[in-house]
């Protein structure tokens, strides 16, 4: 399917050179904001605790955030998880409140800002035993503010998440250039891992800059930009492969522009339409998705350009040839190896 076709050559390959350097630039600047500023790492990687609250009414999410302040957390993450309802706390680790003591503190005190007082209640479970919970109820014995969950993250387990999410972006990037290596050959392999890696450190950088929340969703946004990216490389290499087969006496270049410029219509379709979605992702789904939209919707941008401008020209650069994708046809001698 194709919404247009070009029927000229786009000399893409012409301008290699000055979209690479911006493509240096753009990438020098992002380990530069990455070594001075960092990311700021979610509750999940620094550990911390998260809790679940729901109100008769809608929160008053900026009431709640100064009732936080007021405790001591600066930073507090108050979110909408589901309905206006029920709202999601992802407090830090703070000097000032130690351990598990921390969600009993902030639950008091939300429960004093509502104009209620906690007190124990003894419930019975899902598996019918008999539990203590704590109850925040207004003068007319009603129960206002419910304490749906608390989960506590120590500093050893979101280091244990950040080094494993570390192991799995090392893991896709070996998997991935094995598999290239093997479809196409090296040459293909390293350009399109250097691409790829351009598009992730890029990502970073926009986090580490704007100082957004780094969390367990974008790095999986990160993870599946590594997959985008490397199915647009893939088809442009093939497109490469099926072009030195046809194009006999075409050059390098000629035949890289014309494998680039005969997948732009694909291209368009398949961009748009996941743009279009991560779109509607970043407008409709909450502060919980915010991140995550933006973190798939800056690797498309950018996965465009790399397999375009970054992957394609790396692997002219390298030197790949014909002979690299198809071998040469040999001509058998007509007296078939025979010697007179």
């Amino acid at each position: 399917m194709e919404f247009f076709r070009i029927k000229k050559d786009i000399p893409f390959m012409r301008h290699a050179l000055i979209f690479n350097v911006i493509s240096a630039l753009t990438f020098v600047a992002a380990v530069f904001f990455l070594v001075t500023k960092g990311l700021h790492f979610s509750v999940e990687f620094k550990g911390g605790t998260v809790m679940e609250l729901q109100y008769p009414q809608a929160a008053n999410q900026e009431k709640i955030r100064a009732e936080l302040m007021k405790i001591g957390y600066e930073h507090p993450e108050v979110t909408s998880f589901g309905n206006a309802q029920t709202v999601m706390l992802r407090l830090p680790i703070i000097k000032t409140v130690t351990g598990a003591s921390g969600s009993q503190l902030v639950f008091n005190a939300l429960c004093k800002a509502e104009n209620g007082t906690t007190r124990q209640v003894n419930t019975i479970s899902e598996k019918g035993e008999a539990v203590a919970k704590t109850g925040c109820f207004n003068a007319a014995g009603t129960e206002g503010v419910k304490l749906q969950k608390v989960e506590f993250v120590g500093p050893q387990v979101g280091e244990e998440l950040a080094q494993n999410g570390l192991n799995a972006l090392i893991m896709v990037i070996v998997m991935v250039m094995a598999y290239l290596a093997i479809r196409f050959e090296w040459k293909y392999a390293v350009s399109a891992i250097i691409a790829n890696l351009h598009d992730v450190v890029i990502i970073l950088g926009f986090f580490a800059f704007f100082q957004w929340e780094f969390s367990l969703t974008v790095l999986a946004a990160i993870l599946a930009v590594l997959g985008y990216s490397v199915n647009e490389s893939v088809v442009i290499f093939d497109r490469i492969r099926e072009n030195f087969r046809k194009q006999r006496k075409a050059s390098v270049t000629e035949v890289i522009d014309n494998a680039i410029t005969s997948t732009i219509s694909r291209t368009i379709i398949t961009h748009g339409c996941t743009q279009m979605m991560v779109l509607s992702m970043l407008l409709f789904g909450g502060a919980t998705l915010h991140y995550f939209a933006i973190a798939l919707t800056i690797g498309i941008c950018f996965g465009i350009y790399s397999s375009v401008f970054v992957a394609a020209a790396i692997a002219m650069w390298l030197g790949v040839k014909r002979e690299d994708l198809i071998k040469p046809i040999v001509q058998k001698d007509d007296t078939d190896g025979a010697v007179v």
